[in-house]
């Protein structure tokens, strides 16, 4: 990539971290989230969850002026930025959230803190409302538990987001949401999302990757709560409950971590706050699932679903070995016409052609499968590729906006912005290293620039042209090369890694011994393909061949010993390019699979925290060729 389209990439990147001071009007927020801002006390402490209704009429509600605090509230107390509603219930330990659709508020989750022990809050002591400006409102509560533990934390509404965000006090050691979900998406920025399908997971209660995102696909598929955090060092796990297939995902626990621990951590720029934030996005069939059979491959399959805005929608695919394979949907503007593609965090979208037709490594030429038409209808047409089956369950979900996504609209990115901030969003999503690279000149792009002089005769007036392209070639060559050493010396380490766990904990053999197997892949790729992609060595003595006996001959038969160096340095790019791409594949493999089996077994989280910290710093700063997105 070259500098000015690498600056472009990042700009493209920070005006999308910038989006709720820029692309929402700064401080002019949108009219009608700042006129719905609002603290009520409902005069009368209420025994039940309350019904949406009463949210609508508010009968004896009070509502307490802006800029007006309120040392203790005579009924419950209910804040709402128009997007939200939060109740709070002195007859209960939790807040119930409601979303605030078009058809008026619907209940769809309850948040409550757990001491620093693990143990619930069982009853609140005491709410004090201590901030109340156009800005947002906070509410500041102490809990007692069973045993007579305190805990003390913030909630807080803001008028830009639609979230409720929690600010841990003293004895506050996590926040459980209760949301019935049919599925669980971990979004992962870098690689592929993780899929959590309850079905598959027998404990009561599991642990997940701590990477700053829990997103629970709730709401007979018309919302999706999203959770964010700020720093790596807070624990996630889910609860389920029920059997077979009314089995659910009933909520999620989220730690607010231990004071001061990310400081002394060995990256001061990582976040270092606590808080948590539980964001709902509403819109009918904002997430849509459907099953893919092995049969189902490369028929064309409407989604039966039709996006309800346009955005920049994420496609999971489930295959072989429990993991799934992420995709962008293609967006269609003219019935018939070609598609783009949005950037991924800013970089720009791509145009793709009418027929789909596309290219990357490892899969070759294929038609894109995730695709929708000029009316925002859905449809997949699976690959038909022993490499990368579909099989299983499909989720479609809004992971970022495009230019024409409505302003009243949010997708999880824009939680993740609004909650994190610039500088931490830019650090989480490891924006510096996220960029595809170009180094030197590809091979083909070195046949392409060569053969056409030679076939002109104009070698000896483009005589410098000619050594400054196989010069090129030659920093292209070493470039890929070292992307796969990189990738191979990796294998080798998580290896060794492996090996001293399994001494150290000989109880986790079996899911040790399945990361050993994939961290194996690395090794089987380049063995396939070490006779074809040679070495640097090589290339740099074909090049002093060709500046010997090809750079300044003119005679007829020049051509054809052109033709033989370049086509000779194409299948050895081609398949330096292949390799690169089968090894990141492999990395990624490793990397969404330690996720899982911590999900499985909550013995592994040391284990799949150390090698999903160390895949990231390997995919990093990924060759162009590599494949990096599809």
């Amino acid at each position: 990539m070259s500098g000015n389209r690498w600056v472009c990439a990042v700009l493209g990147v920070l005006l999308c971290c910038l989006w709720p001071a820029v692309g929402r009007g700064g401080e002019e927020a949108p009219a009608a989230a700042r006129a719905a801002l609002g603290v009520w006390d409902t005069g009368a402490a209420s025994a039940e969850v309350l019904a949406p209704e009463a949210l609508a009429a508010k009968t004896g509600w009070t509502q307490i002026p802006a800029d007006q605090n309120a040392p203790s509230f005579k009924g419950d107390a209910v804040i709402t930025n128009g997007w939200i509603w939060a109740v709070f219930r002195k007859q209960s330990a939790a807040a119930e959230v409601y979303a605030a659709g078009a058809g008026g508020a619907v209940f769809r989750l309850r948040v409550s803190p757990l001491a620093s022990s693990g143990e619930p809050a069982a009853r609140r002591e005491s709410l004090v409302l201590a901030a109340n400006t156009k800005a947002g409102a906070t509410l500041e509560a102490a809990y007692k538990t069973e045993k007579g533990g305190d805990i003390a934390l913030k909630f807080h509404v803001g008028r830009e987001m639609p979230a409720l965000d929690a600010d841990p006090g003293p004895g506050a050691g996590s926040l459980r949401i209760e949301c019935p979900s049919e599925f669980v998406i971990l979004p992962d920025f870098f690689a592929d999302d993780i899929v959590i399908n309850p079905q598959k997971f027998p404990l009561a209660k599991i642990e997940v990757p701590s990477e700053n995102f829990v997103l629970h696909l709730t709401g007979s598929r018309n919302s999706i709560a999203a959770c964010v955090f700020e720093n790596r060092q807070q624990d996630a796990r889910l609860l389920l409950s029920g059997e077979g297939e009314k089995r659910i995902i009933s909520g999620s626990e989220i730690s607010f971590g231990k004071p001061g621990k990310q400081e002394a951590a060995a990256d001061p720029k990582a976040p270092a706050g606590r808080k948590i934030w539980v964001a709902l996005l509403e819109a009918p069939n904002i997430w849509h699932t459907l099953a893919l059979q092995a049969a189902d491959a490369d028929k064309i399959k409407p989604l039966d679903w039709k996006m309800p805005m346009a955005a920049c929608w994420r496609v999971d695919v489930s295959v072989p070995n429990g993991l799934v394979d992420s995709w962008e949907m293609l967006l269609q503007k003219k019935q018939g016409g070609e598609y783009t593609k949005p950037g991924w965090l800013g970089g720009g979208e791509r145009t793709t052609p009418a027929t789909r037709k596309v290219w990357t490594t490892v899969l070759g030429s294929f038609l894109y499968p995730c695709f929708s038409d000029a009316e925002g209808h859905g449809f997949v047409q699976p690959l038909k590729s022993e490499k990368l089956p579909f099989q299983g369950p499909l989720l479609v979900y809004p992971l970022n906006r495009v230019k024409e996504t409505p302003l009243d609209q949010y997708t999880v990115a824009d939680v993740m912005r609004g909650a994190l901030g610039v500088g931490p969003c830019e650090y989480i999503l490891d924006v510096e290293n996220q960029q595809s690279h170009y180094v030197g000149r590809a091979t083909c792009s070195t046949r392409d620039t060569i053969l056409p002089i030679y076939k002109e005769g104009k070698q000896k007036e483009k005589r410098a042209k000619v050594d400054q392209t196989l010069d090129e070639a030659l920093t292209f060559v070493k470039h890929i090369r070292g992307r796969i050493t990189l990738y191979v010396d990796f294998g080798h380490k998580i290896r060794a890694y492996l090996a001293e766990q399994k001494k150290a904990h000989p109880e986790l053999a079996g899911p040790l011994d399945e990361l050993d197997n994939l961290a194996q892949e690395t090794d089987r790729r380049f063995a396939a393909r070490e006779k074809t992609i040679k070495t640097p060595d090589d290339v740099v003595a074909m090049n002093a061949d060709f500046r010997k006996n090809v750079l300044d001959d003119t005679s007829p038969g020049a051509f054809d010993k052109a033709k033989k160096y370049a086509l000779a340095l194409v299948e050895i790019g081609g398949s330096q390019d292949e390799l690169a791409g089968e090894c990141r594949w492999a990395v990624k493999a490793v990397r969404q699979r330690a996720g899982i089996l911590l999900a499985l077994d909550p013995r592994m989280a040391a284990v799949a925290n150390e090698i999903r910290a160390r895949t990231q710093e390997v995919l990093r700063n990924p060759a162009g060729h590599e494949g990096a997105r599809h």
